[in-house]
């Protein structure tokens, strides 16, 4: 599972260990979300509007599969904002930096950390649609967030 919703992260068995103590940040300059448009779905690029990196709120978690652990991460998600809803109907959860400290403080209590998970606020991102070519898994160049014509 590589996202959590953040409605339920804290009390899904799969996470709900990981949310208390595995938590983590994941950073970004942005992300991807497809519209779908009756049979095609169209890829946009969302990026904060002055294009400094960012963070999704994240949890990590170790478990074992054969005799080597494996280390995964899942990234959490919630409403969209005003700008990603058209598009989708969840967005990850950006963290603010002055919020870091906080989502990483093993002190920290489950309900103040909710209040993190809130969409990020719309007008400070900003969104193109961009090419169908960010959707191979092979492809990892810049062109891959250039703005085309809708």
């Amino acid at each position: 599972m590589i996202n959590a919703r953040a409605e339920t992260v804290a009390g899904k068995p799969a996470f709900r260990s990981a949310f208390k103590h595995r938590r983590c940040l994941v950073p970004a300059s942005g992300f991807f979300e497809w519209r779908a448009e009756g049979r095609t779905k169209t890829p946009h690029y969302f990026r904060r509007e002055d294009d400094e990196p960012f963070a999704f709120a994240g949890l990590w978690e170790r478990w074992s599969k054969g005799p080597a652990p494996v280390e995964s991460v899942a990234i959490i998600t919630t409403e969209p904002n005003d700008l990603v809803a058209p598009v989708h109907d969840r967005m990850p959860a950006i963290l603010r930096p002055e919020d870091y400290a906080q989502r990483l403080d093993p002190e920290e209590q489950a309900s103040d950390l909710h209040a993190l998970l809130a969409p990020f606020p719309a007008g400070l991102m900003a969104a193109h649609p961009v090419g169908t070519l960010v959707g191979s898994p092979r492809v990892d160049r810049p062109e891959c967030i250039e703005p085309v014509a809708s």
